[in-house]
């Protein structure tokens, strides 16, 4: 089951960095929020996925079981799901503001230092 999971990380990984690169800022909006999911479930799998032992340190016992499910990957994951939402909200808030203040979400665009109308700087010395 780990190898099945390993593989979708990939292709998560592979599909955020994709998308990323785009010069939209939505399609890049999307592959920030892809990638905050390919690392949850990377750091899940490398929490060992076991259902038959959960967890839990039973009576009489100091360490866990060498079987048992790792808990604090799960808890980590999480913390991460909480900041990885928040930090998309902030994102799209930020991308939503840019449209309607630039009235484009193509990041060449955007460029409001270099205007198109100014020439450009020189290219060599």
């Amino acid at each position: 089951m780990e190898t099945v999971f390993s593989v979708l990380v990939g292709i998560f990984f592979f599909a955020a960095v994709y998308l990323m690169l785009s010069r939209h800022t939505v399609r890049m909006l999307l592959g920030i929020a892809i990638l905050g999911n390919a690392v949850n479930l990377l750091l899940f799998t490398a929490g060992r996925l076991t259902r038959g032992v959960p967890p839990i340190i039973g009576t009489g016992e100091d360490v866990l079981a060498s079987h048992a499910a790792n808990p604090l990957p799960q808890a980590l994951i999480l913390t991460a799901i909480v900041i990885s939402f928040c930090f998309f909200c902030f994102l799209a808030v930020l991308v939503w503001r840019s449209f309607q203040a630039l009235k484009t979400d193509d990041s060449n665009e955007m460029r409001a230092a270099e205007p198109r109308s100014e020439p450009l700087p020189p290219l060599g010395y």
